[in-house]
């Protein structure tokens, strides 16, 4: 049985391995990190080269100005600059259909932490009632009905592990040298939800963490009540590491 600790020290360290949660050490305003990291975590999927790749493109484009960006973007005038940025299953229209809905959201609840706290309780077991309404309310407004959408903000009732939603609140609650925890004095970090994906679903099984076959919220939720285990408070802080070893 691997050493899970141990593991989670070799890479709590800044840049231990790429990753695109260092493009968020970059910024110090707290409204920049979580569009940012939003955006960022939607297309954390694929070869960790070609995701980097994206952001910083997309970060040229919209002159290294997140929030600027995303909460002044008008499609007419603005939809020109993101022609193009396209990435494996999404195309440019899922990208600009996400910048509208987070502009939305932002505009009515002034910050993408309130949105998450509308639903979110600390006498809830996990942050899966928040999860909810976080994901519905990126859903709401479509340009065209793409079905690419679905890929970038996934409807939790369908069960899914909701893997890159779970990393972006990894990033905005934990606080280390990885992750920024600009949210944590508001949502308890040992309320998180494993991000998991095929890696960490056949690595969680190999080393017999979980038993269960199916890759869905439940496998989620029954590995992050393991690892609380480990660490009650911070079930999720082994995230990192176990994503980036092979094991």
């Amino acid at each position: 049985m691997i050493d899970l600790e141990k593991l989670y020290l070799k890479y709590k360290h800044r840049y231990s391995s790429d990753d695109p949660v260092w493009f968020l050490h970059n910024f110090k305003e707290e409204k920049d990190i979580e569009v940012l990291g939003l955006i960022a975590s939607c297309y954390a999927y694929g070869q960790i080269g070609l995701i980097n790749k994206f952001i910083s493109e997309f970060l040229k484009r919209i002159n290294n100005k997140p929030h600027e960006f995303i909460a002044n973007f008008d499609l007419r005038r603005d939809g020109k600059i993101l022609d193009g940025m396209n990435y494996r299953f999404n195309n440019d229209m899922d990208l600009k259909n996400l910048i509208e809905n987070i502009k939305a959201n932002i505009l009515e609840y002034g910050s993408l932490l309130n949105l998450f706290l509308e639903k979110y309780s600390d006498k809830d077991e996990n942050i899966l009632n928040a999860l909810r309404l976080f994901s519905n309310s990126l859903r709401n407004i479509f340009l065209k009905n793409l079905k690419g959408y679905d890929y970038l903000i996934p409807d939790v009732s369908r069960n899914s592990t909701c893997k890159r939603l779970n990393l972006f609140l990894r990033w905005m609650v934990r606080k280390d040298e990885i992750d920024l925890g600009i949210w944590g004095r508001k949502v308890d970090k040992s309320k998180l939800l494993m991000p998991v994906d095929v890696h960490v679903y056949r690595v969680s099984r190999k080393l017999k963490l979980i038993k269960r076959n199916s890759c869905d919220m439940k496998f989620a939720i029954e590995l992050t009540d393991k690892l609380k285990k480990y660490d009650a408070s911070d079930p999720v802080k082994y995230d990192f590491a176990l994503c980036h070893e092979d094991v």
